[in-house]
């Protein structure tokens, strides 16, 4: 479990979930439901990309999650008629919807 445990910190620290970041300024327990918050997208994220094969295609083109995410943007200006027809796109499988 080792080698496990250390690649998911790394992950959650240098992947865009950010856990390195000190949520300790605020109220109080905010930094306990802000890591639990990025754990909770973590495991979604992780079993998402387990599960669903268009997920992990488009997750490969992007070549990170950090850019992955930061693609998603692209629906505010584009509306896709589904979510898998999102991850199409950003897999470039399929061109994108024509704006509407």
């Amino acid at each position: 479990m080792g080698s496990t445990s250390n690649e998911t910190f790394n992950t959650l620290k240098t992947k865009g979930y950010n856990l390195e970041h000190n949520f300790g300024h605020g109220k109080n327990n905010l930094s306990a439901v802000l890591a639990t918050l990025n754990l909770i997208a973590f495991a979604i994220h992780l079993a998402a990309e387990l599960a669903d094969i268009t997920w992990k295609a488009a997750i490969e083109a992007a070549g990170a999650r950090v850019r992955f995410f930061g693609n998603l943007p692209l629906t505010a200006y584009l509306r896709f008629p589904s979510w898998d027809s999102l991850l199409e796109t950003l897999a470039f499988r399929a061109p994108p919807p024509l704006p509407s």
